[in-house]
């Protein structure tokens, strides 16, 4: 949901930067790589200390190389279906970082283990939500639907997480709940609406 308005802002934001990396000569898959990277680098090297508000602006710093990659393949009209392989498998690395990162703090230095169990739940989630739509597609039907899909896992613990870090209390905690929840709810909505499309195909033959 939040990717649908806030993409289009954001990529006439990045527009001249993916115009200058173009010019440079760098690939979007290069950009794809180098923003996975660092997003992993910033989860995995400050979330397991604690440092919330550190690892929040060096994961957001890199974050936004998934628009900056998209713009850049738009730019040169690139059709090959490689480059979409690459960005959708560097993602599931990406978020495995980031609530892996959580996770590990939240078992290790935080000792809450219950949030731990809700970090890795999102984990499994997560990616059996971006799964279920990546085989309704391979059946020829849509799953494109969801209250929780990356963007909002993403934007809200990051946001979550980086206002722990400054002290707010609480928030991440209730933040994280709550994408653990939407992400179940998302899930079903998927099953459900895969389930009634091929019910009805099935019906129609």
């Amino acid at each position: 949901m939040l990717n649908r308005y806030a993409r289009a802002f954001f990529t006439a934001v990045f527009t001249p930067i993916a115009r200058f990396f173009l010019s440079r000569g760098i690939s979007p898959d290069a950009v794809t790589l180098v923003g996975t990277l660092g997003v992993m680098a910033g989860a995995l090297c400050f979330y397991p200390r604690g440092s919330f508000f550190v690892g929040t602006v060096v994961i957001t710093a890199f974050v936004f190389s998934d628009l900056i990659d998209g713009t850049m393949a738009r730019m040169l009209e690139r059709k090959d279906k490689f480059g979409a392989f690459w960005d959708s498998t560097l993602d599931r690395l990406a978020d495995a970082a980031v609530f892996g990162g959580l996770a590990w703090w939240f078992g290790r230095g935080g000792n809450q283990p219950v949030m731990f169990g809700v970090c890795l739940a999102i984990m499994g989630l997560g990616a059996v939500v971006s799964y279920a739509r990546a085989r309704a597609e391979g059946l020829g039907v849509d799953a494109n639907v969801g209250y929780v899909e990356r963007s909002e896992r993403l934007v809200g613990s990051l946001v979550a997480t980086g206002l722990s870090g400054l002290g707010v209390p609480y928030i991440q905690a209730v933040t994280l709940w709550a994408i653990a929840i939407g992400s179940l709810v998302t899930l079903a909505q998927r099953v459900l609406l895969v389930r009634k499309q091929l019910l009805k195909g099935e019906a129609a033959a």
